[in-house]
C-alpha cells in the first residue's frame, strides 16, 4: 500500500485484518509475562508517580513494529517505547504495546493492546486486542466490530441521553488536578455509576455498549488513537474537552450518546 495516498476501502479492510492478526500474535507473546512478575522500570523521574514499562511492552512493540516493516515498508510507526520510526509518507501506525501497564503489573485484566492506522496524523483504523479473555475490537467509519473465540459481531453504543442514567468510566480520579478534578467531580456527582481503573477496556466496553461517558487527561497519542475510530465507527463521540479533535492525546471525552457528550462538554469545556 503506498504510503503517499489514502488507502481505498479494500486496502483498509486488508489493514484491519492485517492489524488484527498481528495483535493476537503479540498477545501471545504478552501472556508469557502477564501475572508471572516480569522485570520492571521507571520511566518517571525521581519524585514523579510511578509510570513503569515492563519485558512484555517492550517485546511487543519489537514485535509489531517487526510485522508493520515487513508487511509496509516505508510506513512511519509511532510508538510509546520507541518514538518514531522509519518512513515519513501520509500513511502511518500508532501504537500502544500494553495500553493499562500498571494494570498488566497488578494481575488485573482491564489492560490492551492497540494499533492504529493513521492518514495524515488522523486515525482512520483502530484495533485493541486483550488477549487473556481473547477479545478484539476494531473500527473504521464503516463500523465497529467484536471477536472473541467464534463469536463475532458488530458493536453498537446505546442511546442514554440522561446524565442520571449514565455510567462513567475513567481510569483514574487522581489523573486530574485542580480544575479538571473539579469539573471531573461534578460530573460524578450527576451520573449513576462511576467506575475507575478500566484504561483502554473502558472505551471498548462504551463501543460496545455497556457504558456511556468516558473522561481522562494527560494523554498520549498512542492511548487514544486506535480508540477514535473503534467508538466514531460504533456511533460514538470522541473529542477533547473543548470539541475539538484529540488524536495528540491530552484531555480526552468520549460518550456513547451525542446528547450526553454535548452535556459533558458544557462542563469540562471551561476548565483553562
Amino acid at each position: 500500500m503506498d504510503p503517499d495516498r489514502t488507502p481505498t476501502p479494500e486496502e483498509l479492510e486488508d489493514c484491519a485484518t492485517f492489524a488484527v492478526a498481528v495483535l493476537e500474535e503479540a498477545g501471545r507473546a504478552a501472556l508469557a509475562y502477564f501475572r508471572r512478575a516480569p522485570a520492571v522500570d521507571d520511566k518517571a523521574g525521581a519524585g514523579a508517580p510511578f509510570d513503569p514499562v515492563t519485558e512484555a511492552d517492550r517485546e511487543v512493540e519489537r514485535l509489531v513494529r517487526a510485522r508493520i516493516a515487513a508487511r509496509f515498508p516505508g510506513h512511519a510507526v509511532l510508538g510509546e517505547e520507541e518514538g518514531v520510526g522509519a518512513g515519513s509518507g501520509r500513511v502511518g501506525w500508532t501504537l500502544d504495546p500494553i495500553d493499562g501497564t500498571r494494570g498488566f503489573l497488578a494481575g488485573f485484566v482491564q489492560w490492551g493492546m492497540l494499533l492504529a492506522l493513521t492518514v495524515d496524523g488522523a486515525p482512520v483504523l483502530g484495533v485493541v486486542h486483550q488477549p487473556y479473555t481473547n477479545e478484539t475490537w476494531w473500527g473504521t467509519a464503516r463500523g465497529s466490530r467484536f471477536r472473541r473465540g467464534g463469536e463475532a459481531s458488530a458493536v453498537r453504543v446505546r442511546p442514554c441521553p440522561e446524565p442520571g442514567a449514565a455510567i462513567l468510566a475513567s481510569t483514574d480520579p487522581h489523573l486530574f488536578a485542580e480544575a479538571e478534578a473539579d469539573a471531573f467531580h461534578a460530573l460524578r456527582r450527576a451520573v449513576r455509576l462511576v467506575r475507575y481503573g478500566s484504561d483502554c477496556y473502558a472505551y471498548c466496553l462504551l463501543a460496545s455498549g455497556q457504558l456511556d461517558l468516558v473522561v481522562e487527561s494527560g494523554l498520549g497519542p498512542w492511548d487514544v488513537q486506535a480508540l477514535i475510530p473503534l467508538i466514531e465507527g460504533a456511533g460514538g463521540v470522541v473529542t477533547d474537552w473543548r470539541g475539538d479533535a484529540c488524536a495528540a492525546g491530552g484531555r480526552v471525552l468520549a460518550a456513547g450518546d451525542p446528547a450526553l457528550h454535548r452535556w459533558a462538554l458544557e462542563r469540562l469545556a471551561a476548565v483553562p
